[in-house]
């Protein structure tokens, strides 16, 4: 009997993993093959062996792009991680101490907005904003005295990476707030009571209470969205096209223009398989992590 409801639930998980083979596995494969070759998109690929891997090792725009990519780590896991833990814990005291339920709905669905919204709308819109002529933050910064701060927030070299990076903090932070509020929802109320009973402040329960009971939430959230950082694309071809001069260039945009508009796309496939291999590793070390340290949690609490 158990064999046969095991292989009855293995036909249930047919169709997903025919599909997960399909449009990921087999696209991974034909793109490594690629990679060894030398082609430019039309006739038969040349084999080139490990050729491109040696030019990319010694490529500078590519390791330059992939300092970028650190820094949109930065800006889409580490920040938004810590704020949307902060910002999570006070709504959630705020909707537990009573009347502040719908407020806190409200609130919570105006962080939450960005995500929803396609980042090709977004990237427009703040194109408009942080435009040098006519935009909308110069013209406030005119309004109110500091004209002097005004700025080609996406065309100036020096300022075009961090101005992308405030861009996708405010994309990315309602991810994180939804996913911590709803981990707060299973901390015991009387952990908080108790502690409040003994003259904790809001910090130390934060520090005490809230960080070590979602600690399961805090290794999802900065493991889904280091990976959307490595593999960030959309936010980079609408505000900046990597630009100016390469200065916002990310490996995902790197692969792009490669493979399009140079043509080069034996290399551009190279990008894209050193890149997927950077994104699978961090997900086996980000699991294993987490999987041990639930482990240790388990073990101290038996």
């Amino acid at each position: 009997m158990r064999g046969r409801a095991r292989d009855s639930h293995a036909l249930f998980l047919l169709p997903g993993a025919l599909a997960f083979l399909a449009v990921v596995v087999v696209p991974f494969l034909m793109n490594t093959g690629v990679s060894f070759t030398d082609w430019r998109g039309v006739g038969t690929p040349t084999w080139s062996g490990l050729a491109n891997y040696r030019e990319l090792w010694e490529d500078a725009a590519f390791w330059a792009s992939f300092r970028h990519s650190l820094f949109m780590v930065v800006a889409m896991a580490a920040v938004p991680t810590a704020v949307g833990l902060v910002l999570a814990a006070a709504l959630f005291d705020v909707a537990g101490r009573g009347g502040g339920g719908r407020i806190t709905a409200v609130l919570r669905a105006c962080f939450y907005l960005p995500q929803v919204l396609p980042i090709a709308v977004a990237g427009i819109v703040w194109s408009w904003i942080l435009a040098p002529e006519n935009g909308s933050l110069n013209e406030l910064l005119k309004a109110v005295g500091l004209g002097g701060w005004q700025r080609d927030w996406l065309g100036d070299p020096d300022l075009a990476l961090y101005t992308v990076m405030a861009v996708m903090v405010w994309v990315q932070l309602g991810f994180p707030l939804v996913v911590f509020m709803a981990g707060l929802q299973r901390v015991d109320p009387q952990l908080y009571e108790a502690a409040e009973l003994d003259g904790a402040g809001w910090w130390r329960r934060f520090r005490h209470i809230t960080l070590p009971q979602i600690r399961p939430e805090i290794h999802v959230v900065l493991l889904w969205c280091t990976i959307a950082a490595l593999k960030v694309f959309g936010a980079v071809y609408v505000l900046t096209k990597g630009g100016p001069g390469g200065a916002t260039d990310v490996p995902s945009y790197f692969s792009f223009t490669t493979f399009f508009e140079k043509t080069q796309v034996g290399y551009g496939a190279a990008v894209s398989t050193v890149l997927t291999v950077i994104v699978l590793v961090l997900t086996v070390i980000g699991l294993k992590l987490q999987t041990r340290a639930e482990d240790g949690e388990e073990g101290i609490a038996r």
